[in-house]
């Protein structure tokens, strides 16, 4: 099981305030997260631990990141983490902050990094596999930011599904999946904070040689026999 070598509480107490100034349209969400019981962490690594190889996987909704995760998961063992499942789970539960968490998806906006962020790592640490594939984070520089802060590494490999949004708004409308933000005015919300937001986190890893571009158009397979290369020469083909 993966531990972080430190662990998170000492990074509530040194920016708590800070945080908590700039979040206070969603305390409740954050002050939901903080009192919750804590999950125990090592503090080191033992043996029987690996550094966890990260996978960031981009792309606006419809782009057909999580089909494309689901070949990746079943071709390369990558334990997959959707930021969206994560919060549509916390939704499903009825909490006080899972209400909170509605409102802010069907008006396009983003969920506080620091909620996000907890949700993942929690998910991480309760892990056997030590590969993550995390699909849907970041969306803004300020996620990033929190989230390498918070779990202390940066991605190895970040995958952006690039995709028209005439393409996108089509298959999202066609899934059908009774998905809350699975309509035309939201999409489109969606489509506007994606461009604004999540395109800067996009040429941050490019910079970094750590982006992999995917034009997303055309049959499942092609599109997946474009990713096969990002994990060249990588150790992450599934144990049998």
């Amino acid at each position: 099981m993966w531990r972080r070598v430190a662990s998170f509480s000492p990074f509530i107490s040194s920016t708590k305030s800070s945080i908590l100034s700039q979040l206070v349209p969603t305390m409740k969400i954050w002050e939901s997260f903080t009192t919750e019981a804590p999950i125990p962490v090592n503090h080191g690594i033992s043996s029987k631990d690996s550094t966890p190889f990260i996978t960031f996987v981009l792309g606006g909704p419809g782009s057909g990141k999580g089909t494309q995760c689901a070949k990746i998961v079943d071709t390369y063992g990558f334990k997959h983490l959707s930021a969206g499942d994560l919060l549509r789970r916390e939704i499903a539960r009825n909490s006080e902050y899972g209400s909170t968490i509605l409102d802010t998806i069907k008006e396009g906006r983003i969920v506080p990094s620091e909620v996000t962020v907890r949700l993942i790592r929690r998910e991480m640490e309760l892990s056997d596999n030590h590969k993550f594939l995390i699909d849907g984070f970041p969306r803004s520089e300020e996620n990033r930011i929190s989230f390498e802060r918070i779990i202390g590494a940066e991605p190895n490999i970040v995958l952006f599904f690039d995709c028209p949004e005439e393409e996108m708004v089509k298959r999202v409308l066609n899934r059908n999946q009774g998905r809350v933000d699975d309509n035309i005015d939201t999409i489109k919300k969606r489509l506007k904070v994606f461009e604004a937001l999540n395109l800067p986190v996009v040429n941050h890893y490019a910079k970094k040689g750590k982006l992999h571009k995917i034009w997303a158009v055309g049959a499942e397979d092609e599109i997946f026999e474009q990713v096969r290369p990002a994990f060249a020469g990588c150790e992450v083909i599934s144990e049998s």
